[in-house]
């Protein structure tokens, strides 16, 4: 699939930004200080939930701002050519409910802190219980010691440290119970290209997901899993 860059330019004549507050724009709850902005809502995470959407994509942002002159924000992604649209068939989607999904609960291996932020929002919000694996071997261990059932799937992360979701996914497929071996795993990356989800299926995953998640997909995937089978 033959891929290009997308650059994308934003820029406004607004306050702008000082050079030092510049140098931690990405840092969770950080705001610019002065009397102009000082009656504006807002966390501070705004561009921290951004810069991890453009880190999960593969691409760059970067931000040049001078105080009472604006800021121009430009961010680089690398992604695959539109292709032409093709007709559309004739077929129903299946669309699952989220009370389907109430109190179920996913095991999520996820090495980035803002990625797991976003991903335990958008599984909570749906009603889904969720629990942390910092990288693929405490996942392992994790299923491997866990009451029977007790976890429903796994989202997994395919680049991790101490061990990457591939390996993880084989080393729970050969575990001795059948409940824990058979679990549901479902790869979550960066990467979606056709290599990239038949890597997933081989490695003995049951679904794959790019990041970022898209809630409409994660329900898609997982209703197909749990309620067609």
């Amino acid at each position: 699939m033959e891929r290009t860059l997308y650059e994308i330019h934003v820029k406004d004549n607004g306050c702008g930004m000082s050079q030092e507050f510049l140098q931690k724009i990405f840092v969770p709850f950080e705001r610019q200080q002065n009397s102009t902005i000082s009656g504006i809502q807002g966390t501070g995470l705004g561009m921290t939930i951004i810069k991890g959407f453009v880190d999960a994509m593969g691409g760059t942002i970067d931000i040049t701002s001078e105080e009472g002159k604006g800021t121009e924000i430009i961010v680089r992604i690398r992604h695959r050519l539109a292709e032409a649209p093709q007709e559309q068939e004739d077929q129903s989607t299946i669309q699952y409910p989220p009370e389907l999904f109430a109190d179920k609960r996913i095991l999520l291996a996820e090495d980035n802190s803002l990625n797991r932020e976003i991903a335990i929002a958008i599984l909570e919000g749906v009603g889904l219980k969720t629990d942390i694996a910092e990288n693929g071997a405490i996942a392992v261990e994790k299923i491997a010691v866990s009451p029977s059932g007790y976890y429903d799937a796994v989202l997994m992360d395919i680049q991790m440290p101490v061990m990457d979701g591939y390996t993880a996914t084989r080393q729970i497929r050969a575990l001795p119970n059948k409940f824990h071996s058979r679990i549901p795993v479902i790869a979550v990356s960066a990467n979606a290209f056709d290599e990239d989800v038949e890597a997933s299926y081989e490695a003995g995953m049951n679904g794959h997901l790019a990041k970022p998640i898209i809630e409409s997909e994660l329900l898609k995937t997982l209703g197909e899993i749990w309620f067609n089978n």
